[in-house]
């Protein structure tokens, strides 16, 4: 669109992604609660659209690893935040790699919901839209709005047009948001000039927003077509946190807006607040900043997300094969053109790169299939995108067929869970029962007493004491507070 045009249309807004994505590509999904919240009130009057809270890593790491209490977290930071809240769940599968049935799905929404989370979005790893109608119809029922996501992958039959479809059957389940999600960073400036446009035409006037992550480093040149586009929304993080594995810098995006004539009223010192507070954090507890990464082909032929990059090397390490990296990088492309080229999303991105690392081992090429690549091929989680191969399909002794809706097979859980542990049960805790074993579903504390104890103003005193008795490089220290002159051996 010309200048003058894109001036015309509404501003440009951002959504946060600090309290989930950012640190969930950054720091592991090891952000606290406590992190949390010396930063929400300047998060809140920083003129965001929404604030995104939650996704599948941050339940799930917050239920194994960090063992707090998601729901406690969810109702805490919708209460300490004006800003509406949005909470992201994988349709079918939630927070998890398995799928669920329906009364699962809907008990799940129905406590976002009442945690007073305003936005579900929801997205499907194949794009097969039967997979998240559950989840839509349980959103609206509670008063939410949907935000549905295409996930955005590169194949030879992942052209335009196939978006264009998916998006069609979005605007049929009359969702409130459309948006582009690109997990691993792969669009380009070149391709959202095409792409966007056309989704734009095809949305009939439904906002779309544009989730894009930076490991090309091409991200802020991909939001500028989607700005110039139409598009209505583009997640954002704060800069310390913004950049690598994660999503483009709040103030670059909002410059970037500026110069197209699209820029919305942000407040800029309160964004400077929040940046100077996570800065600290990441000083403080030794966490990783984000790092502009310099453009690299090879990611987009083996496609996978940054997060599992690093995760993967720290494998192969652990297992003393980091020299055979660039062999089953390579062995990834193959596999996943191989299976009909899924989307490297979770749960997939795991099974496709499993099955390259047990190819290169073993020394012959799917002589082992592991049983969720089976399920795959099956259908068992929806339509495959492209055909699998036939030497594939029949060294897995599997038939394809994926007529039926996948939640269709999955018999009801709620009341024999209700049976094995009682009327008296809260719901909350009856639906971790539903995600999780009883080791990990029970015994979770509550991370808001601990946020609540702690305090929203970090007094620098206390906090310069917490970063000097970590042992740093130095022995000896003396500063200075006001009037007082303070020395003392570390």
């Amino acid at each position: 669109m010309a200048k003058k045009l894109l001036s015309q249309l509404a501003p440009f807004q951002m959504i946060d992604v600090t309290l989930r994505d950012a640190h969930q590509c950054l720091w592991s999904t090891r952000m606290t609660t406590a992190q949390m919240y010396p930063a929400l009130d300047n998060i809140d009057r920083a003129g965001y659209g929404y604030i995104n809270i939650l996704g599948g890593a941050v339940f799930d790491v917050m239920v194994r690893f960090l063992r707090e209490d998601p729901w406690k977290r969810m109702a805490f930071l919708s209460r300490e935040l004006e800003t509406p809240t949005d909470a992201l769940t994988r349709g079918q599968s939630i927070y998890t790699f398995e799928l669920f049935p329906d009364d699962v799905v809907d008990l799940n929404i129905a406590l976002l919901a009442e945690s007073g989370v305003n936005v579900l979005t929801v997205y499907d790893a194949l794009n097969d839209n039967r997979n998240i109608t559950s989840s839509i119809a349980s959103g609206k029922k509670n008063g939410m709005l949907i935000n549905a996501m295409l996930t955005y992958a590169l194949s030879p039959v992942h052209d335009d047009a196939y978006f264009v479809a998916r998006a069609k059957e979005l605007v049929d389940l009359k969702v409130d948001f459309i948006s582009v999600k690109d997990p691993t960073g792969l669009l380009t400036p070149e391709r959202g000039a095409t792409l966007f446009p056309a989704l734009f035409a095809v949305a009939k006037g439904i906002p779309l927003k544009l989730h894009s992550h930076c490991q090309s480093g091409l991200a802020p040149l991909v939001y500028e077509e989607a700005i110039k586009a139409g598009f209505s929304y583009g997640y954002v993080a704060t800069n310390c946190l913004a950049n690598g594995a994660s999503l483009p810098s709040v103030t670059e995006v909002l410059a970037s807006a500026g110069r197209l004539g699209r820029a919305p009223k942000m407040n800029r010192s309160a964004l400077q607040e929040v940046d100077d507070y996570f800065d600290w954090i990441c000083t403080r507890d030794s966490l990783p900043r984000g790092e502009k990464l310099a453009y690299d082909p090879a990611l987009y032929e083996h496609q996978i997300p940054g997060g599992m990059i690093s995760n993967l090397r720290a494998q192969l390490a652990t297992l003393g094969i980091a020299h055979r990296e660039q062999e089953i990088l390579e062995e990834t492309a193959q596999v996943r053109k191989d299976l009909g080229y899924p989307i490297l999303v979770s749960p997939f991105a795991q099974y496709i790169v499993t099955q390259a690392v047990l190819n290169v081992m073993q020394g012959e090429r799917y002589k082992t299939i592991p049983d969720e690549v089976k399920l795959y091929l099956r259908g068992h989680y929806g339509k495959l995108a492209g055909q699998a191969s036939a030497e594939v399909m029949e060294r897995a002794g599997v038939e394809y067929d994926p007529s039926q809706r996948p939640g269709d097979f999955i018999k009801p859980a709620l009341s024999d869970l209700r049976k094995q542990w009682g009327k008296s049960v809260s719901r909350e805790q009856l639906c971790l029962h539903a995600f999780y074993t009883p080791n990990l579903a029970l015994g979770l504390h509550d991370g808001t007493l601990i946020a609540l104890k702690q305090g929203k103003q970090l007094q620098p005193f206390s906090e310069l004491i917490k970063y000097l008795i970590q042992g740093k490089n130095f022995s000896r220290v003396k500063t200075r507070f006001g009037n007082v002159d303070l020395s003392f051996s570390v």
